[in-house]
């Protein structure tokens, strides 16, 4: 995959300067419908081993989410963790890895929050402004907000993740009786978008499979 970087920045930052950069690129991001027909989609994950990043890309083909190219970048943990600050820690290690695809996904889904951030600009947001593509973040814990009202059991039960009066996502159910996701836009999608391809990313499991198939890379051993 070909990256054409959009926006740019440093990223040996303090915490205090990641939040400014934060705060400058949160406008950049847009929520449209996407404009054709999704067929590919690369679930992102990145997970640390003592002082190393292992980042993880797994492309799969809609519908029947066959993984059609699969990457990992290994490199020494970028930034410390600081609670609203996962992008810069996981961002650097996600870039070198999108350069070994041989395919260029139609979307990107990372294992984080988009919106539903306090400065509404978590991972999925950054990665997508700084390369300008469509990206949804699916979490499996809440960051900011609170469900909008009580959430049926069935798979496919939906209620908005409101912050401050404000909708920044879905609780989604993906499996039925199992605990929800928390899905919000990343970049250059509609949270119905978000919300449908992460329900046709999910046949069987609670974690939409590109993400899963992602985190099981990210962890494999080197």
């Amino acid at each position: 995959m070909q990256l054409n970087l959009v926006h740019d920045h440093a990223w040996d930052v303090s915490p205090d300067e990641a939040k400014q950069i934060q705060e400058r690129l949160a406008p950049a991001v847009t929520e449209t419908s996407h404009p054709g027909k999704v067929e590919t989609v690369a679930g992102i994950d990145v997970s640390i081993r003592d002082d190393v990043a292992q980042a993880a890309i797994a492309v799969l083909a809609l519908p029947d989410l066959e993984v059609v190219d699969q990457v990992i970048h290994r490199c020494d943990v970028p930034f410390p963790y600081v609670p609203g600050l996962l992008s810069f820690r996981e961002t650097p290690p996600v870039l070198p890895a999108l350069e070994q695809l041989s395919v260029t996904p139609d979307v990107m889904m990372t294992d984080s929050h988009g919106l539903a951030h306090p400065r509404r600009f978590g991972f999925a947001c950054h990665l997508g402004v700084l390369l300008d593509h469509p990206t949804l973040g699916v979490a499996k814990s809440i960051l900011v907000g609170e469900p909008g009202g009580p959430l049926d059991s069935e798979k496919g039960s939906r209620v908005p993740l409101v912050d401050d009066g404000e909708t920044v996502g879905a609780v989604l159910r993906t499996r039925t009786d199992v605990n929800p996701v928390y899905v919000s836009v990343g970049h250059r999608l509609t949270l119905e978008d978000a919300v449908s391809l992460t329900l046709d990313c999910s046949p069987r499991y609670k974690i939409p499979e590109p993400t899963r198939q992602a985190h099981k890379l990210s962890r494999s051993e080197p």
